[in-house]
């Protein structure tokens, strides 16, 4: 400890003190940066402790406290559940899925008014074969069982998916100094399959790729699929065999008994879990903290990401980056590259750099253009003109850089599925699997647990028009006129996929509920020609009117008033009600 304190006093500030919590190591000061903040905690990590607390202030930085639902209800009170599972990300929506195999009472309660709204839908939906991680971390581990299980659970969830593979590129020859090292890394992780390539036959495989390369590493395991496709999937699933999910509820408090969470607070009301499952992402310290149970702190760490028209995703029909020594050995970041997504764009990114905002997703001029002038050389065809959006997304890192999946060791009925960061989203199936196996063994100790009969793994997703062929087409528009009627001409949506969207297990209320599962609004126009239409379907389907429709929850309204007087002198005398 007096070591670790006086490294982090010489190297960053001599007012910042350490001490002993449990088994972990809590730092606390002020300092001048966020930059020193991050130093410290990582002076502080993978030093013996089983994590750390990073306490320590920025002179004169205040930083939001989260992002709270505006509704307050008591819909929730008295509730009691077997599993209370905190967030409704890919990891909470995997979770429920396969606690649902139990018969036991499942709630899950989101802050937002969707699922996949923060992490979970801000990356580039890339299923990584896991060669990078660390031999041995939970990283390496869950990663690559969770590659594996994305081949049946996709087919079980009706997901689209796809192994491409990947490409490891190497700009000169001295880069074959790590191909013993990539081997014996891709051996250690049980990464099948991988396999050196000239540049000839890189070439071969991608045509459009730069020449300015001598060869790379091919790995055939690497997928892709949509992230936020996937957890819809997943909570769907998980809702039709039983479990409920609450949006807009957010945890404010716990009240415990002797080392055990009696009662979870929420804007909705007080729930009373037998077991609360902590998956709350990039605020998972925070729920932690409020159970009592803080070994570690969050740093986000953000990345921003480029999206490119359909029209140049015919270049590539792969993943590919390019490789260095110093970031295959020592960075906290795989750095990005060019993927090709599921649904036909190129991604492009993301780059990744520390600061201390959990939600704040806004793009940065400097950052995009390095991330063109890094990334687009790969491939000479492409072009800023060929950007049609970008997006940032936070990554939930802890000091010490490896997943967090186990049982509190000081609270009875806490599991923590915490610091899910890249690879998170290849991992999430795995991690499902464990956290299930800890959660029945901890409920086998409070009350009796038995496997549910008539549990089902198939869940059907909505027909996609779009990837249809023409007889597919008038079979499907024979029995349902609605998926006739275009309404996104970019991505060919029809009105018929976004009514079962609104009509879908978890029903979509919102424009980017819809978005996220059936894309309009997602192609070149971004949705200049189509939300107006979405608007009105949601007003045709749902209860909502026109001036209360959002884009995605609490205050994000598409319109604020009515703009023209309504017209009492038209035919029948009753007004227009023009927007």
């Amino acid at each position: 400890m007096k070591k670790i304190q006086k490294n982090i006093r010489q190297k960053i500030n001599k007012e910042i003190t350490c001490y002993e919590w449990h088994s972990s190591i809590v730092l606390e000061g002020i300092v001048d940066s966020w930059d020193d903040v991050v130093k410290a905690g990582k002076l502080a990590a993978n030093k013996g402790y089983k994590g750390v607390v990073n306490k320590i202030e920025v002179k004169n930085l205040s930083i939001p406290d989260i992002k709270k639902p505006l509704l307050k209800d008591n819909y929730l009170h008295g509730k009691k559940v077997d599993v209370l599972i905190i967030g409704g990300g890919i990891i909470g929506c995997a979770i429920a899925r396969e606690l649902s195999k139990w018969d036991i009472s499942i709630l899950i309660i989101e802050k937002e008014e969707d699922l996949a709204m923060h992490t979970s839908s801000r990356n580039d939906g890339m299923i990584h074969p896991g060669i990078l991680p660390k031999p041995g971390t939970k990283k390496a581990i869950f990663n690559v069982r969770g590659n594996k299980l994305y081949s049946k659970v996709t087919k079980e969830l009706d997901v689209p998916f796809r192994r491409i593979g990947s490409l490891m590129l190497f700009e000169g020859n001295y880069m074959k100094l790590l191909l013993p090292y990539i081997k014996l890394r891709a051996k250690q992780n049980r990464v099948e399959g991988i396999q050196y390539l000239s540049a000839d036959a890189i070439r071969k495989r991608v045509p459009a790729i730069t020449k300015d390369i001598s060869g790379g590493i091919f790995v055939p395991t690497t997928g892709i699929l949509s992230p936020y496709k996937m957890t819809i999937a997943y909570g769907e699933n998980a809702v039709l065999n039983g479990a409920e999910i609450s949006f807009n509820t957010i945890a404010l408090s716990m009240k415990k008994e002797h080392e055990s969470i009696k009662a979870v607070q929420t804007n909705r009301g007080t729930i009373y879990p037998n077991l609360v499952i902590n998956a709350a992402g990039v605020y998972s310290d925070k729920i932690a903290e409020m159970a009592g149970d803080q070994f570690f702190t969050i740093h986000p760490r953000k990345g921003q990401t480029i999206i490119l028209d359909k029209k140049k995703g015919k270049l590539i029909d792969i993943v590919i980056a390019k490789s260095s020594l110093r970031k295959s050995t020592r960075s906290n970041t795989k750095g990005g590259g060019i993927v090709k997504t599921i649904d036909g764009n190129i991604l492009v990114g993301p780059d990744a750099y520390e600061q201390p905002y959990r939600e704040d997703y806004t793009t940065t001029r400097e950052n995009i253009e390095n991330i063109m002038k890094k990334h687009f050389p790969l491939i000479p065809q492409l072009s800023p003109k060929d950007v049609i959006n970008y997006f940032a997304g936070i990554r939930a890192a802890t000091y010490e850089e490896d997943f967090i999946v186990e049982k509190s060791e000081y609270v009875e009925n806490l599991i923590h599925a915490a610091g899910i960061q890249s690879p998170g989203l290849a991992s999430a199936p795995a991690i499902a699997e464990e956290i299930e196996k800890i959660t029945i063994n901890v409920l086998n100790d409070i009350q009796e647990v038995k496997p549910k009969e008539n549990w089902n793994p198939i869940r059907k997703g909505i027909p996609q028009l779009n990837k249809m062929n023409k007889y597919e087409r008038d079979r499907l528009i024979k029995e349902r006129p609605d998926y006739g009627i275009i309404i996104c001409r970019c991505e060919e949506i029809s009105k018929g996929e976004i009514i079962d969207s609104i009509k879908s297990p978890i029903p979509a209320k919102s424009i980017d509920a819809i978005k996220r599962r059936v894309r309009p609004g997602m192609g070149r126009c971004q949705g200049g020609f189509c939300l107006p239409l979405v608007s009105k379907i949601i007003e045709e389907e749902t209860e909502l009117d026109m001036l209360s429709i959002t884009k995605k929850g609490n205050k994000s309204q598409i319109l604020s008033k009515e703009t023209k007087e309504p017209d009492f002198d038209n035919e029948g005398g009753e007004a227009s009600g023009d927007i």
